[in-house]
């Protein structure tokens, strides 16, 4: 059987007494000897002999009359000011450090009952920091019979043992993450557990962040949401500061991050603070991060590390605790391969980067992105909107079809249900509105996509949306030939060589034609 070992400090006032009467009184230390149930083997007790010589006198010669096989030991510990929290951590902390521990053979127990407040709270620390092995005793008088002895309870701070504790945890941690998501239901595995390592970073972490992801992948609503996180857990008390770095040019990105003083240059008729010193015990958002100049870069880099910077004019440095979120939709390996971006900044942003996938690579998200974006619309324009069930469908199969890019990814999302909003008509969605904000939304991706002078948008415009792009390179092609060729035979000759010795009949523009006709495209039509 290993030993009970319990450590603890001599309770001046409430193990304190020399008469008879003493044994009618509850005496925390010497009550660890009369527990029937918990034997302790070994009491190590630290008291301060110089002043308290009699008292652990007393003590120990009435252990030893309740509990004789009970070794005491006592070690003489001062403290200037047993209200002090520097001083009296530091005294138990060195007590601890020096202390032979040996978990295979014996069990320890804080006994945190005697003793200061803080020297109660210090041993908690310290127990729960595992540089005291062992679990928490507390001992109480008894309440409803009389008797020294008391009753004692043990505490195990390893918390994944009490249920109760453990499922309010898990239950904090669902709300933050589902906090993070914005409330949205997704389902995508890779997001869902980016978020939930964000939402852990985000409580327990001070240190910068990256998002890194294409345009309107939600970076900026998800840095926002991480400060909201971090004010409610209080890990934050300052602003939140948000700037797109590709809005800083010239001389001007300098004064706007870092501030001026007054007259450091022309125009200056005032002092600026700068968003770094508004960001004070906040968090800055810097968006597109790639794009800021070298000297901000390396000023930024100063800022991170030492949260002291000098405003443009001044030469007296200023303070700011901030935490930096930075975002970009660039590669910034990339970028410092070409010079363009510090790998020392790049390797102090780098400790937490997080990949924001694109709209279509969660396809399984855009149905509770969709109701999302309806309930935004609502809360902005007071007016419920909802789609029928056969025009939902319909969106939600083309959304998550090949035939969807979402180069604008959220942002596309919500310009088009607010556009479908906008138009309905008593607030429901129909299928005709699907169609047309389909047919739109293929006419703006195209347009992204696709040369400005493509032939097929100007031959077919929207019809185009109806050929598949299995079509497109091959009418392409037909259609380069026949505007380099003279009339329609010299155009199916080029087209159709290869095949032409197969065949009885030679009509190469009639062939011409026929594919053509498919597309209701003429050759004449072409070559104009």
């Amino acid at each position: 059987m290993n030993k009970n070992v319990v450590l603890g400090f001599a309770g001046v006032q409430l193990d304190a007494g020399d008469g008879p009467n003493r044994w009618e009184r509850w005496r925390p230390t010497v009550a660890l000897g009369m527990h029937e149930t918990f034997l302790v083997d070994r009491l190590e007790l630290l008291v301060d002999l110089r002043r308290h010589r009699n008292l652990a006198n007393q003590i120990a010669a009435d252990l030893k009359q309740v509990s004789p096989e009970t070794e005491l030991r006592l070690h003489d510990t001062y403290l200037e000011d047993p209200w002090d929290f520097e001083s009296t951590y530091a005294t138990l902390h060195d007590f601890c450090r020096a202390y032979a521990f040996d978990p295979d053979r014996e069990r320890y127990y804080a006994h945190i009952t005697t003793g200061t407040h803080v020297a109660q709270i210090c041993l908690f620390l310290l127990t729960e920091s595992r540089h005291l092995p062992g679990r928490l005793l507390q001992t109480a008088p008894q309440r409803k019979k009389d008797g020294p002895a008391g009753s004692f309870s043990i505490i195990d701070l390893d918390l994944s043992k009490y249920d109760q504790i453990a499922q309010r945890y898990d239950r904090e941690q669902i709300e933050d993450r589902t906090f993070l998501k914005s409330g949205i239901a997704t389902k995508n595995p890779a997001f869902n557990a980016m978020i939930d390592q964000i939402e852990v970073v985000a409580v327990r972490s001070a240190a910068p962040m990256l998002l890194t992801g294409p345009t309107g992948a939600g970076k900026s609503q998800l840095a926002r949401r991480i400060y909201d996180l971090k004010k409610l857990k209080g890990t934050v008390q300052g602003p939140f500061v948000e700037v797109n770095c590709a809005t800083l040019r010239g001389d001007s990105a300098m004064s706007a991050l870092f501030g001026h003083t007054k007259g450091a240059f022309t125009g200056a008729i005032g002092a600026r603070a700068g968003l770094l010193r508004t960001a004070d015990r906040g968090l800055l958002f810097l968006d597109e991060i790639g794009e800021l100049g070298a000297d901000e870069q390396a000023m930024l880099l100063r800022a991170l590390e030492e949260k002291r910077f000098l405003p443009v004019g001044s030469d007296r440095e200023v303070d700011s605790d901030f935490q930096l979120i930075a975002g970009t939709n660039r590669d910034l390996g990339q970028l410092i391969e070409q010079g363009r971006f510090r790998d020392d900044l790049y390797a102090r942003l780098n400790i937490w980067t997080f990949q924001l996938p694109g709209l279509a690579e969660r396809k399984e998200d855009i149905a509770p992105n969709l109701d999302y974006e309806l309930t935004r619309y609502e809360e902005k324009n007071r007016q419920r909107v909802t789609f029928n069930r056969e025009a939902r469908e319909r969106y939600l199969r083309f959304a998550a079809s090949g035939e969807a890019a979402w180069n604008g990814n959220f942002r596309d999302l919500g310009a088009s249900v607010q556009r479908m909003a906008t138009l309905a008509s008593a607030g429901r969605i129909q299928l005709d509105a699907v169609e047309a904000e389909i047919a739109r939304l293929s006419a703006l991706w195209r347009r992204k996509t696709e040369p400005a002078n493509d032939p097929l948008v100007a031959l077919l415009g929207a019809q185009l949306d109806t050929i598949d792009r299995f079509d497109h390179a091959q009418l392409r092609d037909v259609i380069a030939v026949c505007r380099r060729s003279r009339n329609a035979s010299e155009a199916g000759r080029a087209l159709f060589a290869a095949s032409r010795t197969q065949r009885a009949s030679t009509n190469d523009a009639d062939r011409l034609r026929k594919y053509l006709a498919r597309f209701d495209l003429r050759f004449e039509q072409i070559k104009q």
